[in-house]
């Protein structure tokens, strides 16, 4: 009988087969090292974008103050704000619609435009936050994120019970969000932060565990497998980022 040695081999287990376990440990390193790689490549891309964005934008006036050029005026006050405030969900409505159909290259390249357009529209945060606190709060966030992922990763028990709490929680704070930008309350926005950060933090773990089982349940090959890839990779991306900006609206500094 042949048996296939992919890295990305998952699947019931033939007896007397010494190697399979290894072979799936092995796997299941493979495919989580393929999501970190990408989710990590996805913020790079966007750190990148929303920097330099923010450079051709603003520009230092002879009191020292900072103020927009006409590229950052195009950007930030004319209706095109309003396009790359929304083309990431657009991004979102492509992936959900169009990833079963997608070969993983196109997957993985529509990932990282994503990642550029999430980047544009993320710009906006340096003129709110000063450069020191955005890059503090984005280590506490890589921080809290890696031990969370790893506790999601390792642990034996199952988290599955969180998953319809955390989604309902999910819910309610984007209805919060959405009626704070009328009401323009501190208050509620602070709890939104402080709950977004739980929820995040939660999914976070969560959904590091969810694609583990996905992986070793799937008996995906490894085209599968490097599609599964991408599509964690983008959810793990989203937890972070969303992660970020709560933090960042809590423990940024405003210029």
């Amino acid at each position: 009988m042949a048996f296939d040695n992919s890295p990305f081999r998952v699947g019931a287990q033939p007896t007397g087969y010494a190697g399979t376990q290894v072979d799936i440990d092995q796997g299941l390193r493979t495919f989580m090292l393929g999501v970190y790689n990408n989710m990590v490549i996805g913020l790079g891309i966007s750190g990148l974008v929303a920097l330099g964005l923010n450079m051709a934008a603003v520009a230092q006036t002879a009191t020292g103050r900072v103020a927009l050029t006409p590229f950052g005026q195009l950007l930030y006050t004319s209706p095109l704000k309003w396009v790359i405030m929304l083309a990431p969900l657009a991004f979102i409505f492509i992936f959900s619609m169009r990833m079963e159909r997608m070969s993983a290259a196109s997957a993985r390249l529509t990932f990282f435009a994503f990642a550029a357009v999430m980047g544009a529209s993320m710009s906006s945060l340096l003129l709110v936050f000063t450069g020191a606190s955005v890059v503090r709060v984005f280590f506490i966030t890589a921080a809290t994120f890696g031990g969370l992922s790893l506790y999601g990763y390792t642990t034996k028990r199952s988290l599955s019970g969180m998953g319809s709490f955390l989604m309902m929680g999910l819910i309610g704070l984007i209805i919060a969000s959405v009626v704070n930008i009328f009401m323009a309350s501190s208050a509620l926005q602070f709890a939104i932060s402080v709950l977004g950060v739980l929820i995040f933090a939660g999914l976070t773990a969560y959904d590091t565990q969810k694609l583990k089982e996905m992986f070793l349940y799937s008996g995906a090959d490894a085209e599968g497998a490097a599609k599964l890839s991408v599509n964690g990779a983008l959810t793990l991306y989203l937890d972070f980022i969303n992660m970020f900006q709560m933090l960042l609206s809590l423990l940024g500094d405003r210029r």
